[in-house]
């Protein structure tokens, strides 16, 4: 029967690989035993191997599975059953990724990182707090938006109604106008809080990681605490990248033996990265003017427009995500958020917030000033909520579809979210949690979901409709899932 082939790629060096089959093995493969048989790891040639037979519903041997620990890890998948469901298949393959998500997201805990900007002096990174209020009041679900005008509503409403019942109608301007005024300047608002900001003269970020010998870990049986690992980044950022601009094992070497950690060259990754032009190559591809650039240095993998119209955008890469994904895969997430930009979704949900304000004010309030008792109207701002949330599914299903069309390439979108969202990507194996994610306050639609509809797309069809499209679609998955 035929097989199929994947690489996957892992930002683990070699010497981790052997862990990581074993780490698919135990904590993986052994506990689901029901589901799996003929286990077998072994070296060939010199590069560990693991294998092992997928059993289906009526416990027949279905589908055997080989994994080679080369770097991109070599998968193999071949089906043991005529007419064996595609479906198997790619939860198969799924599974394997969540599982070297898990285990990548655990190795990082025995990780230092290194980021920074060519051509700038060196600054040794603090713990980070929080992320500002007013970069997630811009970047992500809009909630904050609504949380925003509803207090505002709420306060100005009654402190106006009992100072001064003359200047009542002030208070609607103000709530919407505010709000607008956010919106229209949130690229420059955020530019003065970024980390980096790109440009074509200084394209680049440099992006070190140095994965800690696994036998430190045998000897010391701990992993390094944040102040720790603190430390460590302040002595190389300050001994060696300031002065030469990059890390070497020989130049390291005495400062983590300091902390009784030998050098190993191979766990020395290193990445330069040229934003600029990944962001130029996908505003290109939309036919877009560049927006302003900036990099977020934090681990979480995350990009984010903001901004009115393309003219006047702003894109938001962190260096997780660089660290993370590979680049077709960045590229295929930046065309998602020029969907959000080409689409001007950002005024579409202020203008739909700033609608069910008014609706509520001029017609709910005078007809029937009984919702807005205490108890009444929670369960309507909530249910109000979770419409909003579900129409901005709809706008998130649009900019996949819009990144599937401009960049070409929705396999690499979908393996993207497959990294990305691993965790809810488990935890919608229950149709409990599917149903959760379709109502709950997120305008994303759930992770599984987006990743069927990229790996079902067809990009030799065009589809005129965007936005009709994907409103079926999530109505249909929604539907689906009930």
């Amino acid at each position: 029967m035929t097989s199929f082939s994947y690489n996957i790629s892992t930002e683990v060096p070699s010497s981790y690989v052997k862990t990581l089959l074993d780490f698919i093995y135990v904590q993986y493969l052994f506990p689901q035993a029901k589901k799996y048989s003929q286990f077998s790891q072994k070296q060939v040639e010199g590069v560990p191997v693991l294998s092992y037979i997928v059993l289906d519903n009526n416990l027949r041997s279905a589908l055997e599975v080989e994994i080679k620990g080369n770097i991109p890890l070599e998968l193999t998948l071949t089906p043991l059953i005529e007419g064996l469901s595609g479906k198997l298949i790619e939860l198969t393959k799924q599974d394997l990724v969540i599982a070297i998500q898990v285990f990548e997201e655990k190795s990082r805990k025995r990780t230092l990182y290194f980021a920074w900007r060519e051509g700038e002096k060196i600054i040794p990174e603090t713990l980070r707090k929080e992320e500002k209020s007013l970069k997630r009041l811009l970047f992500e679900t809009q909630l904050l938006f609504f949380l925003l005008i509803t207090t505002l509503t709420m306060f100005l409403f009654y402190f106006i109604s009992f100072n001064r019942p003359d200047l009542l109608w002030v208070a609607p301007l103000i709530i919407i106008l505010v709000p607008f005024v956010i919106v229209f300047f949130s690229s420059n608002i955020i530019s003065r809080n970024a980390d980096w900001t790109i440009t074509q003269k200084n394209p680049y970020i440099h992006i070190l990681t140095y994965h800690l010998p696994l036998d430190y870990f045998k000897n010391f049986n701990q992993i390094p605490n944040k102040q720790q690992k603190l430390q460590i980044k302040k002595e190389i950022f300050a001994e060696i990248l300031s002065k030469k601009g990059e890390i070497d094992c020989i130049s390291a070497s005495k400062i983590l033996q300091k902390h009784n950690i030998s050098c190993a060259p191979e766990n020395l990754l290193s990445k330069k990265i040229n934003v600029y032009d990944l962001v130029k190559q996908t505003a290109v591809r939309f036919g877009f003017p560049l927006p302003k650039i900036m990099v977020s240095n934090t681990m979480a993998p995350n990009a984010a427009t903001s901004g009115p119209s393309p003219s006047r955008g702003l894109v938001l890469i962190t260096t997780g995500l660089l660290v993370q994904l590979e680049k077709e895969e960045i590229i295929s997430v930046l065309g998602h958020e020029f969907g959000h930009l080409k689409g001007r979704d950002p005024l579409l949900l202020y203008f739909i917030t700033s609608g069910e304000f008014l609706f509520r004010y001029y017609i709910l309030l005078p007809l029937f000033p009984f919702l807005f008792s205490p108890f009444i109207f929670i369960a309507y701002f909530w249910i109000t909520m979770v419409i909003i949330f579900f129409i901005g599914k709809f706008f998130e299903a649009r900019a996949d579809l819009t990144s599937a069309q401009e960049i070409g390439n929705p396999s690499a979108l979908a393996a993207a979210l497959e990294k990305i969202g691993f965790k809810k990507l488990l935890y919608e194996r229950a149709s409990s949690f599917r149903i959760q994610e379709w109502l709950g306050l997120d305008p994303h639609p759930p992770i599984y979901f987006r990743i069927n509809r990229l790996r079902k797309l067809d990009t030799s069809k065009k589809v005129k409709h965007l936005l009709t499209q994907s409103i079926k679609d999530v109505f249909k998955g929604f539907i689906e899932t009930l």
